[in-house]
């Protein structure tokens, strides 16, 4: 199977049947009405906004769903109280996962997490054991029909890129975040069209997943992370690039 990589998760956004797309959209506008209800609903003034928005551009949402998430979070409606929450778990042969959350009931949330992951072979691990394997980072993704790799990296670098990565799918751009929309802007001004730009939590340290039962196994996991209504990102360590067919 594929794994569960950057590229995988563009291709999730991009190519989810009805359900799936019904349930990330839910969980995007849930975003975005937090953001807008923390931080206003004008992107230029509300750097978090924008940083959903960017995300909701990468799921191809629509833009009255858009519209009708940021006036739910400035409006005069009733909105829960949301807080951010992230969550250090080991999972099937040690992959590391890094969980961003956004609930209204931490209780709640913790009881069905820690169910959820009695179930499918993970545990909470030790606050700091997993973080410490990851660094954030900006990271921007192209694919390789949208761009001449030598001018997109030459660009990249010169706009404040960190590292520049060519995959088969297509070229990675790691910037820090601070510099992402910068980075991010030049190349669209330059003509070359973004799959995913977002700032993300990246593996200082991989654990190779190469056996078909074991990629399943931290796939059923992830995926059921993914699921939960709480949960934003699940960022992972593990390597599924070994040849897991």
């Amino acid at each position: 199977m594929a794994g569960h990589s950057k590229w995988a998760k563009v291709k999730h956004f991009k190519g989810a049947i009805d359900a799936k797309r019904a349930r990330i959209f839910a969980k995007l506008s849930r975003e975005l009405s937090v953001a807008a209800k923390l931080g206003g609903a004008d992107p230029d003034m509300n750097p978090r906004l924008r940083m959903v928005l960017l995300k909701c551009r990468t799921a191809n949402m629509p833009s009255d769903n858009i519209e009708r998430a940021i006036r739910k979070g400035t409006g005069d409606g009733e909105t829960a109280n949301f807080e951010d929450l992230t969550y250090e778990i080991y999972g099937p042969l040690g992959v590391a996962m890094l969980v961003e959350l956004s609930t209204d009931n931490r209780n709640r949330t913790a009881a069905e997490i820690r169910s959820l992951l009695a179930k499918n072979g993970g545990c909470i691990a030790t606050s700091g054991s997993v973080s410490r394997l990851f660094q954030r980072k900006g990271l921007i993704i192209v694919a390789r029909e949208a761009a001449n790799e030598e001018a997109l990296m030459e660009l990249a670098l010169e706009s404040g890129a960190e590292d520049f990565k060519a995959e088969p799918e297509g070229y990675e751009i790691i910037t820090a975040p601070a510099n992402l929309e910068e980075v991010h802007r030049q190349i669209e001004i330059k003509g070359s069209k973004c799959e995913a730009a977002e700032v993300s939590w990246l593996p200082t340290v991989t654990v190779p997943v190469g056996a078909a039962a074991a990629a399943l196994a931290v796939n059923k996991l992830i995926e059921a992370l993914e699921e939960h209504d709480d949960v934003k990102e699940v960022h992972t360590n593990a390597d599924f690039s070994s040849g897991a067919g």
